[in-house]
């Protein structure tokens, strides 16, 4: 497999100081972040790696001289500048940074405040009020409410970055000081679920740094990049793959002014690529796809990508010439995008390599720093998530006739446990090995397939054995359907019926002649489809039996993930 995922020259690092004095030695005059105070301002704010490390040095600087030095210290709030600085703040001085949800309700905020045994918090102006709340709370190990915004009653994040460089300048030398041991924790996750069931990941400065050097050999990403950051920062895949990745590459950080400025954001930052969930690629796709349409080139842009295509074999690339005027809808400049965390139909994967973008798609865990494995630029394969990054071994546990099995993962990137938790820790990793929870299979050549969730999986009575996203994927090509889930409804029989949810758009439906003021003429119009482009692809014990039709979306994480358990209660009657 090295041939495969060694591309390119890395440079290791160990742990975090590494990587900031990378910014310094490498980036100092670049720009590291670029942002607007409001969507409709026209000033853009930029500031460069060297800025960065400034703030990074005095900020962890302040913290120290606050007696936060092992302590545990909490960040919530949109995706910002602020977040960054003091991420990489905490974690330099030897504290344990505890990124938090910020779609979160106020009272699991609370709870994992509780549960993470924080000191400190910095957080935006948008939680000022639960945290004025939690103030008063005994409850909780918090003596330090810092507010990014200056906010009446807390210490303010503008006030410690003064003082941090005031104590820098006369000579306070504790931050240089500091010694970081690589695989102590310094990160702790909360996993996505409801405060009593999520887990504490524990995470080392070392664990990411490997995963980090990892996806370096795998993809070119240039100092000249700018990606656009809007899935939330608290996430591994984010944080990892945009923040920490990113900026070891020297690319430019731009800020989403949120979901529905993406287009616009994508060409006032020049942004040449970002991470995303394959939803969201999914949506940009079936856009894309009807506004050919709607201007009557679908035959011409057929036509022309079977000639791109043609001269790609022999090494001409006319794609980002012949398909310029899809490409400046997309800011002109996309060039690079790196998805995971679901399945992604192979059309709409086709679509974007089609136009010349260079989608990658991955697979990880929060609990593996995350990224596992994925695709590079000379090696994909349509529906895999690739193959194992360098130094992270991948194996299928129990396969069965069809070679499907638990995915297991042995890697320097697997984390240290989950905090305080030695069983839920020993269930999952067992003789050195991650076993994951996700089900999938690898090809002769090396490439990972995942099915789906171990915990998903629909077994009827007769043995055989379902995958939900098998058949989510063919649901989710008709251009109607914004989302879906497939279940198994308990029969009295004790077997399973095969239903779908599906979240429809009205107005694609009402492009196809559908009259949607019936619900009648809805379901006849979407169950023929599914009988025709779902059901008459697979064999009859996958069938799906009956629809259940929305416009509601579905219940998700904050990464797009849909919460199962909570639609299935929904759905059976027992939220």
């Amino acid at each position: 497999m090295k041939y495969k995922n060694k591309l390119y020259d890395a440079d290791k690092i160990s742990n975090f100081r590494e990587l900031v004095n990378r910014y310094s030695t490498l980036y100092a005059d670049q720009v590291a972040f670029e942002y607007k105070k409001t969507p409709d301002a026209s000033e853009h704010i930029k500031i460069k790696y060297s800025e960065f490390v400034e703030d990074i040095k005095a900020l962890g600087t302040a913290l120290i001289n606050l007696g936060l030095s092992k302590k545990r210290i909490a960040i919530i709030s949109p995706n910002r500048y602020e977040w960054c600085a003091s991420y990489l703040a905490i974690t330099t001085s030897d504290m344990v940074v505890v990124p938090l949800d910020r779609a979160l309700p106020d009272n699991e905020i609370e709870d994992l405040i509780v549960r993470s045994k924080a000191e400190a918090v910095i957080f935006d102006k948008k939680y000022e009020e639960i945290f004025r709340k939690i103030a008063n709370n005994k409850n909780t190990s918090l003596n330090h409410f810092i507010s990014m915004d200056d906010l009446d009653g807390f210490t303010s994040y503008s006030s410690l970055i003064r003082k941090g460089h005031s104590l820098l300048v006369n000579g306070d030398n504790k931050y240089d000081n500091v010694k970081i041991d690589n695989n102590e924790m310094s990160i702790m996750l909360f996993t996505s679920g409801t405060t009593s069931i999520s887990k504490a990941v524990a995470l080392s400065q070392a664990n990411i740094c490997e995963d980090i050097y990892a996806l370096a050999q795998m993809t070119d990403i240039r100092k000249e990049d700018t990606f656009l950051s809007f899935l939330p920062l608290h996430h591994t895949f984010e944080s990892t793959c945009t923040f920490l990745y990113g900026t070891y590459s020297g690319i430019t950080i731009a800020f989403c002014d949120g979901i529905k400025y993406v287009q616009k954001n994508l060409a006032e930052f020049k942004v040449t690529g970002f991470v995303c969930v394959p939803l969201m690629l999914e949506i940009m796709y079936k856009k894309i796809k009807k506004g050919i349409e709607e201007k009557g080139k679908a035959k011409l842009v057929s036509t022309m990508t079977k000639v791109s295509n043609g001269l790609l074999k022999i090494g001409i690339d006319i794609r980002r010439k012949v398909f310029k005027e899809v490409l400046d809808n997309l800011g002109g400049k996309i060039r690079i995008l790196i998805a995971g965390g679901a399945a992604m139909s192979r059309e709409a994967i086709q679509g974007f390599l089609d136009l010349g973008i260079n989608l990658l798609q991955g697979y990880g865990l929060t609990e593996t720093s995350p990224v596992v494995a994925g695709e590079n630029d000379k090696f994909k394969r349509c529906g895999s998530v690739g193959f194992p990054l360098p130094g992270i071994n991948v194996k299928v546990d129990q396969p069965n006739e069809e070679g499907i099995g638990e995915i297991a993962v042995q890697s320097p990137t697997v984390m240290l446990g989950y905090v305080d938790n030695p069983e839920a820790t020993a269930e999952v990793i067992k003789d050195g090995w991650f076993y994951t929870g996700d089900l999938g299979y690898i090809d002769k050549d090396g490439f990972i397939f995942i099915t789906g969730r171990k915990k998903d999986v629909i077994v009827l009575k007769n043995g055989k054995n379902i995958y939900p996203e098998e058949l989510e994927i063919l649901i989710n090509k008709l251009p109607y359907v914004s989302e879906c889930m497939v279940f198994g409804r308990p029969c009295e029989d004790g077997d399973y019926k095969i239903c779908a949810k599906i979240v429809y758009n009205k107005e694609h439906l009402e492009d196809l002649g559908v009259d949607t003021s019936s619900t009648e003429a809805i379901h006849k119009a979407i169950w023929q489809d599914v009988k025709e482009k779902v059901n008459h692809q697979m064999p009859a014990y996958k069938y799906i039996r009956e629809l259940i039709l929305t416009e509601t979306p579905l219940i998700k994480t904050t990464t797009q993930k849909v919460k199962r358990n909570e639609e299935l209660k929904l759905i059976l009657g027992e939220a």
